[in-house]
């Protein structure tokens, strides 16, 4: 379905048996609308007091504790050691808890508190609305659940281990 607005429309066939066109490589297009919205997602979630990272923590702990802080930061893509300033923050201001591994207490297990998971849930929602109104550009038939859906197929696809580190945190 062609949506108001898009400047390109993309045939099926020329995705895969053409050249393209004048159509830009799919990392081009990504990149060029990850930049947008990790501009816009940023300024929204200072607006909340929080930055990506910090974000992005948070939304690693919201379905569980994570057993150790070296599994975080496998499941959110943060080097460990860059991990702890950013538990640091978030713990200061009561939105983690940290406590020792009763099974080794040289590890800490890290979870997200009534106020970390309220704040989350602002900041989740405040992104949903910049988001849909970047989707308002397309079909609206077509804007949440086709598009959405593809992204999320293909984030699947490209990196398939992603859902299972989530759960073994």
């Amino acid at each position: 379905m062609v949506g108001q607005g898009l400047p390109y429309v993309v045939d099926s066939d020329e995705l895969v048996d053409g050249d393209g066109g004048d159509r830009k490589d799919l990392a081009a297009l990504l990149r060029q609308l990850l930049s947008v919205l990790v501009e816009r997602e940023t300024a929204l979630l200072h607006t909340h007091g929080v930055d990506m990272w910090e974000y992005v923590v948070l939304g690693g702990l919201e379905l569980g504790a994570a057993q150790t802080q070296t599994r975080l930061a496998g499941a959110v893509g943060r080097d460990k050691t860059r991990l702890i300033p950013i538990l640091d923050r978030l713990q200061a201001r009561g939105l983690v808890n940290r406590r020792p591994d009763p099974r080794d207490r040289r590890n800490r297990i890290v979870s997200i508190t009534g106020p970390g998971r309220e704040l989350l849930t602002r900041c989740r929602r405040d992104v949903r609305r910049m988001e849909a109104d970047l989707l308002a550009a397309l079909d609206p038939a077509v804007a949440t659940t086709t598009t959405v859906r593809a992204l999320v197929l293909l984030a699947e696809a490209a990196h398939p281990s992603h859902g299972q580190d989530m759960q073994n945190r």
